[in-house]
């Protein structure tokens, strides 16, 4: 019988990120207490940026953010958000967009795997993805249970199982 596998990736559904951002532009523009505060969020390319007159302003931008994306299905692991800057009257904060599982967390992720998960399962490196192999399919199911289970630094999806 041939091993069944599955891959361990980190990818973003920029439609889901696009409509997220739509809505909290609408939220912002509309919501009372965003009024006169300059507030404002644009996406460009793997960057949002936020900006309004005040740093507590900008952090409520972050939150109804945040609060979009997670309604959308997207983790907030995904975001790399970085520190409040004045720049003249208004505050910038800028957060990055994270796409695909580094070398580090791949090997991480695979020595968590060695240890902790069945014997039997094999974890390979290929780019930036983890393809995860073994000859019993509840060894498969056990490993994405044992890595949903811990708290990793990445938004990992489990793809093409069988």
């Amino acid at each position: 019988m041939a091993d069944s596998s599955f891959d361990i990736v980190s990818k973003l559904d920029r439609q889901e990120i696009d409509n997220a951002v739509n809505q909290a532009v609408k939220e912002v523009g509309q919501r009372y207490d965003f009024r006169g505060t300059g507030a404002s969020i644009t996406l460009s390319g793997d960057e949002i940026v936020m900006t309004a007159n005040a740093e507590e302003r900008v952090l409520a931008v972050l939150d109804v953010l945040q609060s979009k994306l997670i309604r959308r299905g997207i983790s907030l692991k995904a975001l790399d958000v970085g520190e409040p800057k004045q720049s003249g009257k208004e505050v910038r904060l800028a957060a990055s967009l994270k796409e695909g599982i580094s070398t580090e967390d791949a090997k991480k992720i695979s020595k968590l795997i060695r240890d902790e998960g069945p014997k039997a399962v094999k974890a390979r490196i290929e780019g930036d993805e983890l393809r995860v192999s073994s000859k019993s399919r509840d060894d498969l199911q056990s490993v994405i249970a044992l890595l949903k289970g811990k708290d990793l630094d990445v938004a990992l999806q489990f793809v093409n199982y069988r």
